[in-house]
């Protein structure tokens, strides 16, 4: 094919030895535009020539993997707590996220792995706001640019936040919450993540093993959610009483998310589609299958009961235990770590109590001590063939199992300082905070009372918690006649706290319906008989409160005329103490 002639209205214009004949009537501007435009696809074309596609996808794919253990957290969260404050974890998820997400792009990339940075303890900022973050080969891989390196390592971020997240259970304020977020990633995440992966941080280049997060990630949060919890201190005893799941499928549906999430969390941290990305996918799921496995059978061995929350702990634990080490340990390691991190997470619950801090969600249980264990994993039985395997790390050296001694004082000394660092730097920053006028961490006692939704959030994580808590805010009065007006079975002159699936009522603020209409008994025990055969109790609301609905631990939630709320999560001597307090008033008026 014969090269394109210019003419006196055309000139030329070289790209790639390949002329582009460009007319000549085109302004001199625009055509120096189209060359610089020429030149720079050039550039890129070379840079990208250098990337293999099918590893940009498959990291890619990853990132947002991971992104989905974000609203997995938030399930598993809501699951755990008190329904009464099941929708303000997932708040403090959702939103920590979004703080996470601006302050990874303004500097906490550049400080984590700027590689200009040589003091081995965190960077600075030449890559602010992602300047100069573009096709270079990542610090962590030249098997992928720098860009999809930035997207991926934010997503780490944004689940370690999430994680540390479950410290607020039942008392924490959600405001403050976020700009410690901002803070903590800033002074703390950071920092652990210069020193493990950043090629100048001190862990990288004293030889610590650590493939996807045991430092930053699990033992980030897990210690530092402790040191947030201490600051924020006990919830009250009343609180503390019988603390249960509110809703156990969330639990497992938030879990299920993690687990398959967590796939592209280990198998993505080879940062390209080889062998060891698949070899981490596998170990991840033998160590959360053990795990879960190992944990439900203590639990049944105390309880005689398979839970469902007992398995989902277990899992979780294996895959915070694989996190740091499925890239370097052989499949029978994993079974092993996980029938090791099932058992001794299990009982590392113990510990809270030891300790009196109340760490609602065990982070500190399943997140820094699973990670704990991962890297120590590391030290007894990496394999330097298997950590080849992605064709980049193929000199570095495994653990005991090939003579590599040294390698345990160094993961040991790695875990000492990831620890220590976190749990002080977080404790100092969450009580500067605290002593900021209105930035307290923590809610009035009332508003810990009444639950955080209802305080904080305004709404409920499921609707009939508020209709059946304060149905007499909204429902028509119980002593509105009846004469001027026509009532309808679903429309009743007496307001009810809750209705069967054919939309009769079925407890009323007055007593039990007959026909579709009220009836009110003659005396203050006829009615406390009535209600005591309904409900299955003994007790008067007469003059003060309706019973509404029985709570999760099979106490009860009041209501009072007056509109001011209160609760009491009562118990039998509670409520004997109640019945002989309001017989003894009504036979005094009768």
């Amino acid at each position: 094919m014969s090269r394109p002639r210019a003419t006196a209205s055309s000139f030329l214009i070289s790209h790639n030895d390949m002329p582009a004949v460009v007319d000549a009537a085109v302004p001199e501007n625009v055509q120096g535009g189209l060359a610089s435009h020429l030149r720079r696809g050039d550039l890129f074309g070379r840079a990208s020539s250098s990337f293999d596609g099918g590893d940009i996808a498959f990291i890619a794919v990853a990132g947002i993997l991971v992104f989905l253990m974000v609203p997995g957290l938030a399930f598993l969260y809501s699951g755990l707590a008190r329904r009464k404050s099941a929708l303000t974890l997932v708040w403090a998820v959702a939103a920590s996220n979004a703080v996470v997400i601006f302050q990874w792009w303004f500097w906490g990339y550049s400080l984590a792995f700027s590689p200009t940075a040589t003091n081995g303890f965190i960077g600075n900022l030449r890559s602010f706001a992602l300047r100069k973050v573009l096709s270079d080969p990542s610090p962590g891989s030249p098997l992928i640019p720098e860009l999809l390196y930035s997207f991926y390592q934010m997503e780490f971020a944004c689940v370690t936040v999430g994680i540390l997240m479950g410290a607020l259970v039942d008392r924490g304020r959600v405001m403050p919450a976020m700009i410690f977020t901002f803070v903590w990633m800033t002074l703390v995440y950071c920092p652990l993540a210069c020193w493990a992966w950043n090629p100048n941080g001190w862990g990288y280049t004293w030889g610590v093993l650590d493939y996807a997060g045991g430092g930053p990630v699990e033992i980030g949060s897990g210690v530092s959610g402790l040191a947030y919890a201490w600051v924020l201190g006990r919830r009250s005893e009343r609180e503390l009483l019988n603390f249960r799941p509110h809703n156990v499928s969330f639990v497992y549906l938030g879990t299920a998310m993690l687990w398959f999430g967590w796939l592209g969390f280990n198998g993505g941290s080879a940062f390209g589609a080889n062998l060891r990305a698949i070899l981490a996918i596998w170990n991840s799921m033998l160590a959360a299958a053990m795990a879960g496995i190992v944990w439900c059978a203590l639990d049944f061995r105390l309880e005689r009961k398979y839970t469902m929350v007992g398995f989902c702990s277990g899992t979780i634990a294996g895959l915070v235990a694989a996190t740091p080490a499925s890239g370097y340990i052989p499949q029978w390691a994993a079974v092993v770590m996980g029938i090791v991190v099932g058992a001794v997470a299990n009982y590392a619950t113990k510990i809270k109590f030891l300790l009196r801090i109340d760490d609602a969600l065990d982070l500190y249980a399943e997140h820094a001590i699973g990670g704990v264990i991962g890297l120590v994993f590391n030290a007894l039985f990496a394999d330097s063939e298997l950590i080849a395997l992605d064709g980049v790390n193929t000199s570095v050296p495994g653990g005991w199992i090939e003579g590599n001694w040294k390698q345990l004082y160094i993961q040991v000394a790695y875990i000492f300082a990831t620890c220590g660092y976190s749990f002080v730097v977080t404790a100092l920053i969450a009580k500067v905070i605290d002593l900021i006028p209105g930035l307290a961490l923590r809610t009035p006692p009332e508003m810990e009372a009444i639950g955080m939704d209802d305080a904080q959030i305004g709404e409920f994580a499921t609707d009939y918690i508020e209709v059946r808590r304060h149905y007499s805010d909204w429902t028509p009065s119980g002593d509105r006649k009846a004469s001027d007006t026509k009532v309808s079975e679903t429309d009743s002159r007496t307001p009810f706290a809750a209705g069967d699936r054919h939309g009769r009522p079925d407890l009323s603020a007055e007593g039990p319906k007959d026909g579709g209409r009220s009836h009110t008994p003659s005396t203050s025990r006829e009615r406390s008989a009535e209600r005591g055969l309904r409900w299955g109790r003994t007790s008067s609301d007469e003059g003060r409160a309706h019973f509404t609905a029985g709570d999760r631990h099979g106490g009860t939630e009041l209501a009072p005329r007056d509109g001011n709320r209160s609760r009491s999560r009562g118990r039998a001597p509670e409520l004997a103490s109640i019945n002989e307090k309001e017989h003894g008033e009504a036979e005094k008026h009768e």
